[in-house]
């Protein structure tokens, strides 16, 4: 197989634990077997819990693990511009508006109207609609801070019949590796949010940029990532990208069946290191889980 790409893209937001040094080697064993491209990105564009002491530590804890990838590394935050440009795309083709509502008072529209808020891939999914243009620009003089949500129903508008078409391919993650379509359903988002108030981009149109961008062919991500695929087919059509295949693997839990979180310290790549384990080790203990039935289907998060 040639022209194979594929990535890691951690969140310094804590050390690493073993759930993500599953997730990296997966990536980065695929690529080998490939005779591909292994990239790592970081993605920090959440100011408030990204720290550069987590990053340093993610590159400390992949080269122990004994990965190499292409340099230099992207980071979100030092390309904020690219995806204020992809925003302001989705801007001019009327998909998008401006939400003044703070989180509360959006959980509390939907308690409101549970009815309208079925449960989604990331809880409620909230359905708004764009305010007036007087009020709109009145609330921007105000200096009122917002975020910019998808209109789903001006996507449907958009794209006619091929919204309810759009479909997505995934590839399983051991040989032969066939490939199945699945049908996107976005619409179980709800109108998510694409630009967050403090960061101006959200996970799902940075990570969907930056994929097309680097010239991403295989996205090998958490299970807990499955339902995106259908979002972010929706937003690769609408942006004109390229649609690369997803592999989904398993989320190791704990022996409470919770998957780990980078709260679980004991579990941390670091804590793993001090207590005296080498690298050669890690495949075994993902094994270990494994075996006793702790690789599990997973629920939708950034964690």
């Amino acid at each position: 197989m040639t022209g194979f790409i594929t990535r890691f893209a951690p969140s310094p937001t804590g050390r690493l634990h073993l759930g993500h040094a599953y997730a990296a080697l997966c990536a980065f064993e695929a690529a080998r077997a490939a005779g591909g491209r292994f990239l790592l990105r970081i993605e920090d564009i959440d100011t408030t819990r990204c720290k550069p002491e987590y990053e340093t530590a993610i590159y400390d804890d992949l080269e122990w693990l004994g990965l190499e990838w292409e340099q230099p590394v992207r980071r979100q935050s030092e390309h904020l511009d690219d995806y204020h440009r992809a925003l302001e795309r989705l801007q001019d083709g009327g998909l998008v508006y401006r939400c003044f509502k703070t989180r509360k008072e959006v959980m509390a529209e939907i308690a409101s109207a549970p009815h309208l808020a079925p449960h989604g891939p990331e809880g409620p999914a909230f359905t708004g609609t764009p305010l007036p243009v007087s009020r709109e620009r009145r609330l921007v003089d105000e200096g009122r801070p917002y975020a910019w949500r998808l209109s789903m129903a001006a996507c449907r508008e958009r794209l006619g019949a091929a919204f309810d078409a759009l479909s997505w391919r995934e590839e399983s993650l051991q040989p032969p590796h066939t490939q199945h379509r699945h049908r996107a359903r976005p619409d179980l988002f709800g109108d998510v949010v694409v630009a967050r108030k403090d960061a101006g981009t959200s996970y799902h149109l940075a990570a969907v940029h930056d994929d097309a961008l680097q010239g991403i062919t295989h996205v090998i991500r958490g299970a807990d990532l499955r339902p995106a695929a259908g979002l972010h087919r929706l937003l690769q059509a609408l942006l004109g990208y390229r649609e690369p295949v997803y592999r989904h693997h398993g989320l190791l839990t704990g022996a409470d069946g919770r998957r780990y979180a980078k709260r679980d310290q004991s579990v941390t790549l670091g804590h793993l290191r001090g207590a005296g384990h080498q690298a050669g080790d890690i495949g075994a203990l993902i094994q270990a889980h494994a075996e006793r039935g702790d690789l599990v289907e997973g629920h939708y998060s950034n964690d």
